[in-house]
Protein backbone atom coordinates (compact mmCIF):
# COMPACT_ATOMS: atom_id res chain seq x y z
CA UNK A 1 0.00 0.00 0.00
CA UNK A 2 1.75 3.36 -1.23
CA UNK A 3 2.20 5.81 2.05
CA UNK A 4 0.30 8.70 0.46
CA UNK A 5 -2.77 7.10 -0.31
CA UNK A 6 -5.36 9.26 2.11
CA UNK A 7 -7.29 7.82 4.73
CA UNK A 8 -9.13 10.17 6.56
CA UNK A 9 -9.90 13.97 6.44
CA UNK A 10 -9.92 15.93 9.83
CA UNK A 11 -10.29 19.55 9.43
CA UNK A 12 -9.72 19.86 5.97
CA UNK A 13 -6.48 17.87 6.53
CA UNK A 14 -6.09 14.78 4.63
CA UNK A 15 -4.50 12.21 6.40
CA UNK A 16 -1.99 9.51 4.36
CA UNK A 17 -1.14 6.44 5.37
CA UNK A 18 2.59 7.91 5.96
CA UNK A 19 1.45 10.75 7.99
CA UNK A 20 0.09 7.60 10.09
CA UNK A 21 2.91 5.88 9.87
CA UNK A 22 5.18 9.22 10.91
CA UNK A 23 2.58 9.76 13.90
CA UNK A 24 2.82 6.17 15.13
CA UNK A 25 6.89 6.67 14.82
CA UNK A 26 6.65 10.06 16.82
CA UNK A 27 4.24 8.60 19.35
CA UNK A 28 6.70 5.22 19.82
CA UNK A 29 9.75 7.46 20.01
CA UNK A 30 7.89 9.85 22.49
CA UNK A 31 7.38 6.84 24.54
CA UNK A 32 10.64 5.40 23.98
CA UNK A 33 11.61 8.72 25.54
CA UNK A 34 9.24 8.70 28.40
CA UNK A 35 10.44 5.28 28.99
CA UNK A 36 14.28 6.52 29.00
CA UNK A 37 13.39 9.54 31.41
CA UNK A 38 11.46 7.47 33.89
CA UNK A 39 14.23 4.53 33.99
CA UNK A 40 16.92 7.44 34.27
CA UNK A 41 14.74 8.92 37.19
CA UNK A 42 14.65 5.63 38.86
CA UNK A 43 18.15 4.55 38.14
CA UNK A 44 19.10 8.07 39.70
CA UNK A 45 16.68 7.13 42.12
CA UNK A 46 18.12 4.15 42.98
CA UNK A 47 21.90 5.22 42.99
CA UNK A 48 20.70 7.84 45.41
CA UNK A 49 19.27 5.12 47.51
CA UNK A 50 22.51 2.85 46.91
CA UNK A 51 24.35 5.68 48.17
CA UNK A 52 22.40 6.42 51.35
CA UNK A 53 22.59 3.09 52.24
CA UNK A 54 26.38 3.02 51.40
CA UNK A 55 26.73 5.92 53.57
CA UNK A 56 24.49 4.79 56.46
CA UNK A 57 26.95 1.24 55.92
CA UNK A 58 30.20 3.63 55.98
CA UNK A 59 28.78 5.86 59.33
CA UNK A 60 28.04 2.13 60.99
CA UNK A 61 31.42 1.00 60.10
CA UNK A 62 32.80 3.83 61.03
CA UNK A 63 30.61 3.60 64.38
CA UNK A 64 31.71 -0.18 65.25
CA UNK A 65 34.82 0.80 64.49
CA UNK A 66 34.77 3.75 66.73
CA UNK A 67 33.09 1.07 69.20
CA UNK A 68 35.59 -1.61 68.06
CA UNK A 69 38.11 0.83 68.97
CA UNK A 70 36.79 1.76 72.55
CA UNK A 71 36.20 -2.12 73.07
CA UNK A 72 39.67 -3.00 72.24
CA UNK A 73 40.67 0.20 74.76
CA UNK A 74 38.51 -1.16 77.40
CA UNK A 75 40.09 -4.56 76.27
CA UNK A 76 43.54 -3.24 76.84
CA UNK A 77 42.74 -1.05 79.77
CA UNK A 78 40.88 -5.01 81.43
CA UNK A 79 44.16 -6.59 80.11
CA UNK A 80 46.28 -4.19 81.42
CA UNK A 81 44.47 -4.81 85.08
CA UNK A 82 44.29 -8.08 85.08
CA UNK A 83 47.93 -8.55 84.22
CA UNK A 84 48.98 -6.62 87.13
CA UNK A 85 46.33 -8.77 89.13
CA UNK A 86 47.95 -11.74 87.62
CA UNK A 87 51.61 -10.52 88.60
CA UNK A 88 50.06 -9.44 92.04
CA UNK A 89 49.03 -12.68 92.53
CA UNK A 90 52.26 -14.55 91.13
CA UNK A 91 54.70 -12.04 93.33
CA UNK A 92 52.41 -13.32 96.15
CA UNK A 93 52.56 -16.65 95.45
CA UNK A 94 56.33 -16.49 94.62
CA UNK A 95 56.53 -14.74 98.08
CA UNK A 96 53.90 -17.62 99.81
CA UNK A 97 55.99 -20.44 98.05
CA UNK A 98 59.51 -18.67 99.29
CA UNK A 99 58.62 -18.64 102.67
CA UNK A 100 56.83 -22.20 102.83
CA UNK A 101 60.21 -23.45 100.74
CA UNK A 102 62.29 -21.37 104.21
CA UNK A 103 60.02 -23.00 106.54
CA UNK A 104 60.01 -26.37 105.45
CA UNK A 105 64.16 -26.26 104.21
CA UNK A 106 64.26 -24.88 108.05
CA UNK A 107 62.15 -27.79 109.45
CA UNK A 108 63.97 -30.54 107.35
CA UNK A 109 66.96 -28.44 108.46
CA UNK A 110 65.78 -29.42 112.37
CA UNK A 111 64.28 -32.19 111.70
CA UNK A 112 67.46 -33.49 110.00
CA UNK A 113 69.23 -32.51 113.38
CA UNK A 114 67.43 -33.96 115.30
CA UNK A 115 67.08 -37.39 113.43
CA UNK A 116 71.30 -37.14 113.24
CA UNK A 117 71.07 -36.65 116.56
CA UNK A 118 67.93 -39.70 117.36
CA UNK A 119 70.81 -41.89 114.91
CA UNK A 120 73.81 -40.90 117.03
CA UNK A 121 71.73 -41.70 120.25
CA UNK A 122 71.19 -45.45 118.22
CA UNK A 123 74.58 -45.70 117.27
CA UNK A 124 75.43 -45.04 120.85
CA UNK A 125 72.94 -47.85 122.33
CA UNK A 126 73.74 -49.79 119.29
CA UNK A 127 77.89 -50.05 120.70
CA UNK A 128 76.47 -50.56 123.54
CA UNK A 129 74.10 -53.79 122.49
CA UNK A 130 77.16 -54.56 120.57
CA UNK A 131 79.16 -54.68 123.88
CA UNK A 132 77.04 -56.29 125.71
CA UNK A 133 76.66 -59.08 123.17
CA UNK A 134 80.18 -59.55 123.02
CA UNK A 135 80.13 -60.04 126.89
CA UNK A 136 77.29 -62.54 126.30
CA UNK A 137 79.35 -63.97 123.75
CA UNK A 138 82.26 -64.62 126.38
CA UNK A 139 79.80 -65.60 129.21
CA UNK A 140 78.22 -68.38 125.91
CA UNK A 141 81.76 -69.55 125.70
CA UNK A 142 82.32 -69.64 129.55
CA UNK A 143 79.03 -71.69 129.58
CA UNK A 144 79.93 -73.83 126.97
CA UNK A 145 83.26 -74.77 128.24
CA UNK A 146 81.11 -75.54 132.00
CA UNK A 147 78.68 -77.62 129.75
CA UNK A 148 81.98 -79.85 128.68
CA UNK A 149 82.46 -81.25 132.05
CA UNK A 150 80.34 -83.32 133.70
CA UNK A 151 80.79 -81.96 137.58
CA UNK A 152 79.95 -78.62 136.09
CA UNK A 153 76.90 -79.50 134.12
CA UNK A 154 75.53 -81.26 137.34
CA UNK A 155 76.88 -78.00 139.35
CA UNK A 156 74.51 -75.86 136.59
CA UNK A 157 71.19 -77.97 136.51
CA UNK A 158 71.43 -77.91 140.54
CA UNK A 159 71.59 -73.93 140.72
CA UNK A 160 69.07 -73.51 138.49
CA UNK A 161 66.89 -75.94 140.45
CA UNK A 162 67.79 -74.62 143.73
CA UNK A 163 66.95 -71.03 142.17
CA UNK A 164 63.79 -71.62 141.02
CA UNK A 165 62.77 -73.15 144.10
CA UNK A 166 64.22 -70.34 146.79
CA UNK A 167 62.14 -68.00 144.53
CA UNK A 168 58.61 -69.72 144.58
CA UNK A 169 59.17 -70.92 148.55
CA UNK A 170 59.22 -69.68 151.55
CA UNK A 171 62.25 -71.00 153.57
CA UNK A 172 61.51 -73.73 156.15
CA UNK A 173 59.05 -75.47 152.86
CA UNK A 174 62.16 -77.22 151.57
CA UNK A 175 65.68 -78.74 152.17
CA UNK A 176 68.43 -78.75 149.92
CA UNK A 177 71.12 -82.20 149.90
CA UNK A 178 68.66 -83.38 152.91
CA UNK A 179 70.00 -87.04 154.32
CA UNK A 180 67.13 -90.00 154.12
CA UNK A 181 67.29 -93.16 155.85
CA UNK A 182 68.91 -94.85 153.65
CA UNK A 183 71.55 -92.46 153.83
CA UNK A 184 71.31 -90.74 150.02
CA UNK A 185 71.44 -87.47 149.96
CA UNK A 186 68.61 -86.23 146.78
CA UNK A 187 69.04 -82.91 145.59
CA UNK A 188 66.10 -81.23 147.20
CA UNK A 189 63.35 -81.98 149.39
CA UNK A 190 59.96 -80.68 149.54
CA UNK A 191 57.75 -80.60 152.85
CA UNK A 192 54.33 -81.58 152.15
CA UNK A 193 51.71 -79.82 154.23
CA UNK A 194 49.30 -82.21 156.70
CA UNK A 195 52.44 -84.16 157.68
CA UNK A 196 52.37 -86.24 154.20
CA UNK A 197 56.09 -87.28 153.37
CA UNK A 198 58.44 -84.95 151.38
CA UNK A 199 58.92 -84.58 147.80
CA UNK A 200 62.06 -85.34 146.07
CA UNK A 201 63.82 -83.55 143.19
CA UNK A 202 66.69 -85.07 141.38
CA UNK A 203 69.03 -82.25 138.89
CA UNK A 204 71.64 -84.90 138.33
CA UNK A 205 70.30 -84.79 134.39
CA UNK A 206 73.00 -87.12 131.73
CA UNK A 207 73.88 -83.69 130.12
CA UNK A 208 76.86 -85.13 128.88
CA UNK A 209 74.99 -88.01 126.83
CA UNK A 210 72.66 -84.57 125.22
CA UNK A 211 75.77 -82.87 124.54
CA UNK A 212 77.43 -86.16 122.94
CA UNK A 213 74.04 -85.67 120.40
CA UNK A 214 74.33 -82.39 119.47
CA UNK A 215 78.14 -82.99 118.42
CA UNK A 216 77.12 -86.69 116.47
CA UNK A 217 74.58 -84.33 114.11
CA UNK A 218 77.47 -83.05 112.53
CA UNK A 219 78.76 -86.36 111.53
CA UNK A 220 76.15 -87.92 110.13
CA UNK A 221 72.72 -90.00 110.82
CA UNK A 222 74.83 -93.52 111.66
CA UNK A 223 76.50 -90.85 114.90
CA UNK A 224 73.79 -89.16 115.46
CA UNK A 225 71.41 -92.86 115.90
CA UNK A 226 74.69 -94.21 118.49
CA UNK A 227 74.68 -90.89 120.30
CA UNK A 228 70.39 -91.45 121.04
CA UNK A 229 70.96 -95.18 121.83
CA UNK A 230 73.62 -93.70 124.26
CA UNK A 231 71.31 -91.07 125.89
CA UNK A 232 68.22 -93.59 125.75
CA UNK A 233 70.41 -95.94 128.12
CA UNK A 234 72.03 -93.02 130.42
CA UNK A 235 68.63 -91.68 130.84
CA UNK A 236 66.93 -95.04 131.75
CA UNK A 237 69.50 -95.80 134.07
CA UNK A 238 69.16 -92.61 135.88
CA UNK A 239 65.47 -93.15 136.12
CA UNK A 240 65.86 -96.41 137.78
CA UNK A 241 68.20 -94.87 139.36
CA UNK A 242 65.80 -92.25 141.00
CA UNK A 243 63.44 -94.69 141.78
CA UNK A 244 65.74 -96.61 143.89
CA UNK A 245 67.21 -94.30 145.88
CA UNK A 246 64.72 -91.55 146.37
CA UNK A 247 60.96 -93.90 146.35
CA UNK A 248 60.96 -94.90 149.88
CA UNK A 249 57.64 -96.18 151.01
CA UNK A 250 56.66 -93.92 153.93
CA UNK A 251 59.17 -91.74 154.21
CA UNK A 252 59.09 -89.90 150.94
CA UNK A 253 56.38 -89.22 148.05
CA UNK A 254 55.48 -91.94 146.07
CA UNK A 255 56.57 -89.96 143.12
CA UNK A 256 59.83 -87.91 142.70
CA UNK A 257 60.67 -85.04 139.69
CA UNK A 258 63.34 -85.30 137.77
CA UNK A 259 64.73 -82.01 136.72
CA UNK A 260 65.96 -81.36 132.99
CA UNK A 261 67.38 -78.12 133.21
CA UNK A 262 66.91 -77.22 129.51
CA UNK A 263 63.28 -76.14 127.76
CA UNK A 264 64.66 -77.24 124.32
CA UNK A 265 65.59 -80.69 125.71
CA UNK A 266 62.79 -81.16 127.68
CA UNK A 267 60.58 -81.37 123.78
CA UNK A 268 63.30 -82.95 122.19
CA UNK A 269 62.73 -86.43 125.05
CA UNK A 270 58.77 -85.74 124.24
CA UNK A 271 58.96 -85.63 120.63
CA UNK A 272 61.74 -88.65 119.98
CA UNK A 273 62.01 -90.46 123.14
CA UNK A 274 58.41 -90.86 123.90
CA UNK A 275 59.88 -94.54 125.45
CA UNK A 276 61.82 -93.25 127.94
CA UNK A 277 58.68 -90.57 128.98
CA UNK A 278 56.61 -94.08 129.46
CA UNK A 279 59.72 -95.57 131.47
CA UNK A 280 59.89 -93.03 133.41
CA UNK A 281 55.82 -92.73 134.25
CA UNK A 282 55.57 -96.53 135.25
CA UNK A 283 58.70 -95.56 137.29
CA UNK A 284 56.96 -92.98 138.70
CA UNK A 285 59.29 -90.27 138.35
CA UNK A 286 57.93 -87.23 136.22
CA UNK A 287 60.08 -85.50 134.05
CA UNK A 288 59.90 -81.85 134.47
CA UNK A 289 61.59 -78.98 132.58
CA UNK A 290 62.51 -75.42 134.24
CA UNK A 291 59.31 -73.88 133.35
CA UNK A 292 57.39 -76.84 134.29
CA UNK A 293 59.13 -77.12 137.75
CA UNK A 294 58.17 -73.34 138.01
CA UNK A 295 54.50 -74.26 138.07
CA UNK A 296 54.58 -77.20 140.27
CA UNK A 297 55.87 -75.00 142.89
CA UNK A 298 53.30 -72.27 142.23
CA UNK A 299 50.78 -74.94 143.23
CA UNK A 300 52.66 -76.30 146.09
CA UNK A 301 52.44 -72.53 147.19
CA UNK A 302 49.24 -72.13 146.89
CA UNK A 303 48.33 -75.62 148.78
CA UNK A 304 51.00 -74.39 151.66
CA UNK A 305 48.94 -70.75 152.00
CA UNK A 306 45.80 -72.76 151.74
CA UNK A 307 47.31 -75.26 154.87
CA UNK A 308 48.34 -72.21 157.12
CA UNK A 309 44.77 -70.48 156.13
CA UNK A 310 43.49 -73.57 157.66
CA UNK A 311 45.21 -73.87 160.38
CA UNK A 312 44.86 -69.82 161.48
CA UNK A 313 40.78 -70.72 160.77
CA UNK A 314 40.01 -70.39 164.37
CA UNK A 315 42.10 -67.20 164.75
CA UNK A 316 40.39 -65.52 161.53
CA UNK A 317 37.02 -66.30 163.22
CA UNK A 318 37.91 -64.80 166.52
CA UNK A 319 38.90 -62.08 164.22
CA UNK A 320 35.76 -61.92 162.45
CA UNK A 321 33.85 -61.84 165.50
CA UNK A 322 35.46 -58.61 167.35
CA UNK A 323 35.11 -57.23 163.67
CA UNK A 324 31.33 -57.96 163.92
CA UNK A 325 31.58 -56.69 167.36
CA UNK A 326 32.89 -53.37 166.10
CA UNK A 327 30.48 -53.27 163.25
CA UNK A 328 27.64 -53.56 165.81
CA UNK A 329 29.03 -50.53 167.73
CA UNK A 330 29.68 -48.41 164.70
CA UNK A 331 25.81 -49.26 163.51
CA UNK A 332 24.49 -48.06 166.95
CA UNK A 333 26.43 -45.08 167.13
CA UNK A 334 25.54 -43.74 163.96
CA UNK A 335 21.99 -43.71 164.45
CA UNK A 336 22.34 -41.75 167.13
CA UNK A 337 24.16 -39.47 165.27
CA UNK A 338 21.07 -39.86 162.93
CA UNK A 339 18.85 -38.98 165.66
CA UNK A 340 20.57 -36.11 166.99
CA UNK A 341 20.72 -34.82 163.22
CA UNK A 342 17.32 -35.12 162.95
CA UNK A 343 16.79 -33.40 166.46
CA UNK A 344 19.24 -30.84 164.36
CA UNK A 345 17.21 -30.45 161.19
CA UNK A 346 13.34 -30.27 163.61
CA UNK A 347 15.25 -27.25 165.87
CA UNK A 348 16.55 -25.45 162.50
CA UNK A 349 13.29 -25.24 161.23
CA UNK A 350 11.83 -24.05 163.82
CA UNK A 351 14.45 -21.43 164.27
CA UNK A 352 13.49 -20.71 160.13
CA UNK A 353 10.13 -20.33 160.90
CA UNK A 354 11.02 -17.98 163.76
CA UNK A 355 13.21 -16.13 161.72
CA UNK A 356 10.51 -15.92 158.85
CA UNK A 357 7.90 -14.20 161.37
CA UNK A 358 10.95 -11.78 162.68
CA UNK A 359 11.28 -10.94 158.77
CA UNK A 360 8.01 -10.49 157.88
CA UNK A 361 7.05 -8.55 161.01
CA UNK A 362 9.97 -5.61 160.61
CA UNK A 363 9.00 -5.53 156.74
CA UNK A 364 5.05 -4.67 158.06
CA UNK A 365 6.57 -2.35 160.48
CA UNK A 366 9.22 -0.85 157.74
CA UNK A 367 6.06 -0.22 155.06
CA UNK A 368 4.31 1.50 158.68
CA UNK A 369 1.91 -1.17 158.66
CA UNK A 370 1.28 -1.00 162.66
CA UNK A 371 -1.33 -3.16 164.79
CA UNK A 372 -4.83 -1.61 165.56
CA UNK A 373 -7.03 -3.08 168.65
CA UNK A 374 -9.14 -5.14 167.29
CA UNK A 375 -9.90 -7.21 170.29
CA UNK A 376 -8.13 -10.07 168.90
CA UNK A 377 -4.49 -9.43 171.26
CA UNK A 378 -2.40 -12.29 168.83
CA UNK A 379 -3.33 -10.34 165.12
CA UNK A 380 -2.44 -7.70 163.33
CA UNK A 381 -4.53 -5.26 161.15
CA UNK A 382 -2.48 -3.48 158.14
CA UNK A 383 -3.84 -0.41 157.78
CA UNK A 384 -5.85 -1.14 154.66
CA UNK A 385 -7.83 -3.48 157.38
CA UNK A 386 -6.93 -6.67 156.15
CA UNK A 387 -5.48 -8.89 159.09
CA UNK A 388 -2.08 -10.12 159.47
CA UNK A 389 -0.65 -13.83 159.51
CA UNK A 390 1.72 -13.22 162.29
CA UNK A 391 1.66 -14.84 165.43
CA UNK A 392 2.26 -12.04 168.28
Amino acid sequence: MPLDQPIATLGGVTLTLGHLAAAALVAVMLVAVIVLVVSAGRARAEAARQAAEAEARLAEIARNQAEMHGRMAALAEVFSARQSDLNRAIGERLDSLTSRLNHSLTEQTRSTHENLSRLQERLAVIDTAQSNIQALASQVVELQSILSNKQTRGAFGQSRMEAIIADGLPKGAYEFQARLSNDRMPDCIIRMPNGAPPLVIDAKFPLESWELIRKARERGDEAVSQAMQAFRRDVEVHIRAIAERYLLPGETQDTAFMFVPSESIFAEIHENFEGLVQKAHRARVVIVSPSLLMLSIQVIQAVLKDVRMREQAHLIQAEVARLMEDVGRLDERVRKLQAHFQQTGRDVEQILISTDKITRRGRRIEDMEFALPNGNGNRLIDTDGQKSDLVS
